[in-house]
């Protein structure tokens, strides 16, 4: 019988076509060894409005389950998101809502990076979700998160990240986010 590959599940927080948020995600895709199965979550904007009284087996919806179903087979989870009015975007912390109470999210290593155009480097939206994850139970650690500022300057024509600083830095949270999940 063969072993099934560790699953890292990717979610940008960006619902946009050429989002600067998924660019990181798939540098980071890039940055993952070839025997772990990274994954892109590509249902964000099909999640309904959370609603604790839908939030059960007689009304929960198809994207609510998969979402849920994805997190938890996944060995490690990484988020990518924007920063919007000093917080998270509203679809990514609605996704948040829909873990609260299924609990997929306890003793799972997580890895969160946060992108802006402003020097900051959405320094609120990381704050908020690292906030939310620590009550989900998510286990991010001191080296499980990385702002990265002015993203604007660090992509190429292609919307690919292409400064070589970025990409290490990329490249050094996976890396510690693949050593926790192994531990």
């Amino acid at each position: 019988m063969t072993e099934q590959p560790q699953t890292i599940l990717a979610i940008s927080g960006s619902l946009r076509a050429r989002s600067s948020n998924t660019a990181v995600l798939r540098a980071a895709g890039k940055a993952v060894p070839g025997h772990i199965k990274f994954v892109p979550y590509e249902d964000l904007g099909e999640l309904p409005h959370f609603n604790p009284d839908i939030d059960d087996d007689e009304h929960e919806a198809a994207s609510v389950k998969n979402l849920r179903a994805q997190i938890a087979s996944a060995k490690g989870v990484l988020f990518c998101t924007p920063e919007y009015a000093n917080g998270v975007p509203g679809s990514l912390k609605n996704a948040l809502d829909w873990i609260v109470s299924s609990g997929e999210f306890n003793a799972k290593p997580v890895t969160v990076i946060s992108v802006s155009t402003f020097p900051t480097g959405g320094e609120k939206a990381l704050e908020s979700i690292l906030l939310t994850l620590g009550m989900l139970g998510a286990q991010v650690g001191e080296a499980g998160s990385l702002k990265i500022p002015v993203i604007s300057k660090k992509l190429g024509e292609a919307g690919e990240v292409t400064d070589e600083a970025t990409l290490q830095a990329i490249r050094q949270l996976m890396e510690n986010l693949i050593q926790r999940m192994n531990a």
